[in-house]
């Protein structure tokens, strides 16, 4: 019989078909998504697939809304053409080839009770009723309940409390909130007063949540009660009118003394008691029939829920609940019964690859509460029902085959049942005439360092299993003695590889259809070792230091040389020469101080070894030499005794630095010939040591001396000591137990080295047994290995372990129990109670409950959340499926998402993971996010720019997180040194994608700042400056007056009339008298006459210190302008149009026209522009 061939999955191996993957028993689906029914399997040929539905045949190709994906039986259902009610049933899936049939469990496919409330919301229809509840008026102190009763769904809502502002609603010993969702108060407070008690209901399925209409509570005293009585007689409901005075408990659930409750074994167990009275009464837990499972109970809702994890038979019995305060105490006491739908006790039964006329077993072993019937199928029909087969015989949970024939594989089903559910499991009978084959690749060449271990491999498969020979070179002899070792596998091992060990190697598979040789090669190579290794240098600042690191290694073997300082790599300093044998510093610093290692590398091994340097300041006057010691002389041993002797010695020359300690050492030349190894270190101050010693070693002993500048060189050995076998001393450490396959436990250990085997023969006893059984220890002699595979185990079950030391002499001490753990297989259950909950809008928190130990079969290593941004809640948005997976190590119950996209749509699923890898995921759900402020506008252009005004046009924001509701326009004027002016302010439409802006100021620079908004709030703006222009129109008639040849003669006969007055106005402040001409300004009456001051050489009167009046007969306006009449001549006249500007750059428009009253009021007399050649002219007229 082969249970689990090695091979039986090659593809050259004809195979039936097997399972490997199908949806869950209940598959509750989701009606806005295609429904998927796995069903996937292998077999050799490859398995072709059909479907059954409610018990008759599902014809998919006659459904245009169903397909079935290539190369497997998975069906995909198209929803968008048929209601998802057409596809509910009881599907099965069948995958056969010509060697047999599978079948997959019944699996239920509905939709979830939620998704038809959702349906019937949105049709109209509401969830809760929505009649009026009255308001509540009770007395202080009395106990109340606020009822939910929230909707049916499957799986069952969740159910909290909260107020309008969407805060969960505080929860004590005094209120909390029943497993059925009612809101208790063991006694109302003044403080428990309150118009929004709101019931909500959360289905996980639908992410839907649904609110009952709020409730209003008002609690007074009697008194209160009494004035308002009649305000609340006719529309408020009224509790307990007497006086409230304190009072022993009672309770408001569960009714009576006594009550009892069902639960399923590996289900969650929850009991609640929930009592009244004034004080709040302290509720308490005992189990009547034993003691509460410590690891397993957790006491929730402030004591009055206790909750059981993964019930077993045990946990069946009377459980006490009791409320108590300060006026007495009452009980209740509920029995639990623990029923079980069927389990495995050692597993599924395993497949059998046999050969033609072997005989072999299938096992189906389960339990149940009730106990479950056994049936048994042959590829998919009643084993009654099936062809006769005189070498099969059932026998209840067993069949037995004898002698089985070619052409007799097929696929059995077995099928346990009870009342509370069923187990499904297929296993093939492969009947297989395969001669033997070898798969480890021919003349394969393995390399190993001599006195290590040497394995050589040779893969096989066949039918019959093969029986595996090993040759060395001529074949004549068989390799089955020492030192060799052939494992079940084919491996053959040489515990201790020596040079006499490499050559070629013959494999030999062999069964009753023929024979198939393979040749590998084995190369025993020479060890890498350091032969001289670097030493303790002392060196002074700015000398040089060389340390010194010889190898010896095999020829073939190339080496590598690595220097390390203190561990790290050397650093990138050019001072630092390496070699090939050696390490160069020059001008040595103290930064170089510290600790080298030369590492050497081959293909196969290394050797290293270390040194320290220690750098000290240059002397300049010559100093004491110090040098490490000589070494130690005149070794002698006394004292001999089986496990110790005395060795004594002579120390050698200190060389002016006192030894600190010596270092002994010892050689075993039985076991480890040419090592030395540390024994004991004694004080620099003694020349003797007491030495304990291990049996079955021969010893020669040396001594080092240790002073301030190191080690000094070994002394000489002394003599050998032999000691005298014994029993082992010790047993080996490090005992572990794992599996590398579900059905298998590896026991493994550090062996005992030749020197603590204490003599020759040295083995090991192996001893194991299953944790919770207490069955007696199973026990096997191992020699020359290191582990033992312990097969047929069940997935993932706790073993004591045990390992010990025996040899020729005896057996070791009696061993410590080490746990380990068998195999472990991907977990069989995804977390329930899955929610998402929305933090804020870039961020969720993901809930679930933690998948029970059983389901999980393996160590639990965390959990993982797949989420993907499923598209944004806006239109015409593509999907994404780019998935992210956040992991949660350990027993971690929620999670948060951060970096989520507002206004989305995401889907999720989370999934439990162990060693071996992932379990299912939980059922995909989905939620939005809300809204989020949106991203800046996409663009900000400036368009149509004039003298006054300009146009912006903007484009909304490519990320808009949500429904734009309107842009926020700001804009400021910005002077030339970048300081900014007052903020206007314009609100703009969500559909407005421009404004144009007329009342700006020309040549001005704005800044602008436009954003986007959302419910949620506004977001960042886009800014953008720019600088009104004047109008091509005045620009041109400007530069049409600067070049005309009229009006460059004027200006130049205008300079030449102003370089005559100031030549007279020097000449007459020179004579310090007044202008000859002072008759004629006293008769001049002309009002637009302007005086000139002395500091511009403006037209004033002249007078002396004595006299500041001004001249008789003219006149300054206030305003500092001079008006002309009709009969002067206005350059205006000759232009082409009135009201002049000027332009930034000065250049002249109307320039002349002398109306700038507003502009010398802004800057008074003390402006630094020019006098105006138009006054100028008009005082000439004057003068003349």
């Amino acid at each position: 019989m082969i249970k689990h061939h090695p091979f039986s999955d090659h593809p050259l191996v004809p195979q039936p078909p097997t399972i490997t993957h199908q949806s869950p028993k209940d598959y509750i689906i989701d009606p806005r998504e295609n429904i998927i029914i796995h069903c996937e399997a292998k077999g050799k040929p490859h398995p072709s697939f059909s479907w059954t539905r409610n018990g008759t045949h599902f014809d998919v190709d006659n459904d245009p809304s169903v397909s079935m994906k290539a190369h497997s039986g998975t069906l995909v259902v198209d929803i968008s053409r048929e209601k998802v009610e057409n596809y509910e049933g009881v599907y099965q899936c069948t995958a056969r080839n010509k060697h047999g049939t599978a079948v997959s469990n019944n699996i239920v496919v509905r939709q979830s009770i939620a998704f038809s409330a959702l349906r019937a919301l949105l049709e109209g229809s509401p969830l809760w009723s929505k009649e009026k509840i009255k308001p509540i008026v009770v007395q202080e102190g009395v106990s109340l309940v606020l009822p939910c009763r929230p909707p049916a769904g499957l799986p069952p809502p969740i159910i909290f409390w909260m107020d309008n502002n969407f805060q969960r609603l505080p929860q004590s010993r005094r209120v909390s909130q029943s497993l059925n969702g009612d809101l208790y108060f063991s006694n109302v407070r003044r403080e428990d007063s309150r118009s929004d008690y709101i019931c909500y209901a959360r289905f996980p399925h639908t992410q839907t949540i649904q609110q009952k209409q709020p409730i209003n509570v008002r609690v007074l005293n009697l008194d209160a009660i009494n004035d308002t009585m009649a305000d609340f007689y006719n529309d408020t409901d009224l509790f307990s009118e007497a006086p409230v005075d304190e009072r022993r408990p009672t309770f408001l659930i569960p009714s009576g003394s006594s009550s009892s409750k069902m639960v399923l074994r590996g289900h969650v167990l929850e009991m609640e008691c929930i009592a009244e009275g004034l004080p709040t009464p302290e509720i308490s837990w005992t189990k009547v029939s034993g003691d509460l499972p410590a690891r397993r109970t957790s006491f929730l809702h402030y004591n009055k829920t206790l909750r059981i994890v993964n019930v077993s038979e045990s946990d069946a019995g009377d459980y006490r609940c009791t409320a108590k305060n300060q006026l007495g105490a009452v009980h209740h006491t509920i029995h639990v019964s623990v029923k079980a739908a069927p389990y495995w006790i050692s597993g599924p039964p395993i497949n059998l690859v046999l050969a033609p006329r072997e005989n072999g077993v299938l096992t189906c072993r389960a339990s149940g509460t009730p106990k479950p019937s056994i049936t048994w199928s042959m590829n998919g029909i009643p084993i009654e029902n099936s062809p006769k087969d005189v070498g099969r015989k059932v026998e209840d949970d067993t069949i037995i085959f004898t002698e089985v024939q070619t052409g007799s594989s097929a696929v059995y089903q077995c099928n346990i049942s009870n009342d509370y559910g069923y187990l499904l499991s297929n296993a093939f009978v492969n009947v297989l005439s395969e001669p033997p084959r070898v798969l480890t690749p021919a003349n394969k060449v393995y390399q190993v360092i001599k006195n290590h271990q040497a394995l050589i491999d040779c893969a096989s498969f066949g039918s019959p299993i093969p029986k595996i020979t090993w040759f060395k070179g001529s074949r004549s002899i068989s390799l089955d003695g020492d030192p060799y070792i052939t494992h079940d596998n084919g491996t053959l091992e040489i515990h201790v590889a020596q040079a006499q060990n490499s050559g070629k190697y013959t494999c030999v598979a062999r069964n009753s259809l023929g024979i198939y040789e393979n040749h590998v090669h084995l190369e025993v190579k020479e060890p890498t070792r350091i032969l001289k290794q670097p030493e303790y240098k002392v060196v002074q600042r700015g000398r040089s230091v060389v340390f010194e690191c010889k190898v010896k290694h095999d020829p073939s073997l190339i080496p590598t040389m690595t220097w390390l300082k203190d561990d790290g790599e050397l650093p990138d300093d050019e001072r630092l020469i390496v070699d090939s044998d050696s390490l160069t510093i020059t001008e040595v610093t103290e930064n170089d101080a510290g600790v080298y290692t030369c590492i050497m590398n081959t293909t196969l091994d290394h050797d290293s070894a270390s040194a320290e340097l220690t750098v000290v300041e240059a002397t300049p006057t010559p100093a004491v030499v110090y040098e490490r010691p000589d070494p130690p002389t005149d070794l002698e041993l006394t004292d001999q005794k089986k496990r110790s002797v005395q060795l004594t010695w002579t120390p050698g020359d200190e060389h002016n630095s006192l030894i600190q300690k010596f270092l002994i050492q010892y050689e075993d030349s039985l076991h480890h010939r040419g090592h030395w190894h540390n024994l004991t270190e004694v004080p620099g101050t003694r020349t003797t040591a007491h030495l304990k010693l291990s049996p079955y070693v021969h010893y020669t002993f040396r001594v080092l001396a240790l002073n301030a500048m190191g080690f000094s060189r070994p002394s000489f050995p002394s003599r050998m000591y032999k000691t005298d076998p014994a029993a082992p001393d010790e047993n080996p450490t490090g005992v572990e137990g794992f599996g590398t396959e579900h059905n298998n436990l590896v026991i493994s250990w550090k062996p005992l080295s030749g020197f603590q085997a204490n003599g020759p023969g040295l083995h090991y006893k192996v001893m194991w047994r299953q944790k919770a059984l207490d069955s007696e220890w199973t026990t096997v002699t191992v020699a020359n290995n290191s582990k033992f595979v312990v097969l047929g185990t069940p997935t993932f079950v706790p073993y004591e372990l045990k390992v010990q030391a025996v040899n020729d002499h005896g057996d070791g001490p009696e061993p410590k129990i080490a746990e380990g753990y068998s195999g472990e297989d991907l977990p069989i259950a995804a977390p329930e109670n899955v929610q998402a909950i929305i933090v804020n809008s870039t961020l969720a928190e993901v809930h679930w409950d933690p998948v029970p130990l059983h389901l999980i079969r393996g160590h639990l290593k965390g959990y993982k959340v797949y989420y993907w941004r499923k598209h944004s809640l806006h239109k015409h948005n593509p999907d994404h499926m780019e998935k992210d997976i956040l992991t949660f190590s350990g027993n971690h119950t929620r999670g948060m998402l951060p970096g989520l996209h507002p206004f989305s749509l995401y889907s999720f699923n989370v999934r439990v993971y162990n060693g071996k890898g992932e379990g299912p995921p939980s059922p995909t759900q989905q939620f939005k996010m809300p809204e989020g402020v949106p991203g800046p506008p996409s663009s900000l252009l400036v368009s149509n720019p004039n003298l006054d005004s300009l146009t912006l046009e903007w484009g909304p924001p490519h990320d808009r997180n949500g429904h734009i509701t309107g842009y926020t326009l700001k804009y400021q004027p910005v002077n030339n040194s970048n300081e900014l002016g007052p903020v206007e302010e314009v609100a703009l439409a969500a559909n407005e994608t421009s404004i144009t802006l007329p009342t700006l100021k020309y040549s001005t620079r704005y800044k602008f700042y436009l954003n986007a908004k959302t419910v949620t709030g506004p977001g960042p703006a886009i800014t953008q400056e720019v600088v009104p222009i004047m109008d091509e129109a005045v620009a041109s008639r400007q530069v049409d007056i600067a070049t005309q040849g009229w009006f460059i003669g004027l200006m130049c006969a205008i300079a030449l009339l102003i370089l005559i007055l100031l030549i007279i106005c020097f000449i007459q402040r020179n004579k310090g008298g007044k202008y000859p001409v002072k008759e004629k300004e006293d008769a001049h009456t002309d009002p637009e006459f302007q005086p000139m001051k002395d500091d511009d050489c403006t037209f004033v009167e002249y007078s002396d210190n004595e006299d500041h009046k001004p001249l008789k007969g003219s006149r300054t306006p206030s305003n500092g302008t001079v008006k002309r009449d009709d009969s002067d001549d206005s350059l205006v006249d000759y232009g082409e149009g009135g009201d002049g500007q000027f332009n930034e750059d000065g250049s002249f428009i109307g320039q002349y026209s002398g109306k700038s009253a507003s502009r010398d009021t802004a800057e008074g007399h003390e402006s630094s522009e020019a006098p105006s050649p138009i006054n100028a002219m008009n005082s000439l007229n004057s003068f003349v």
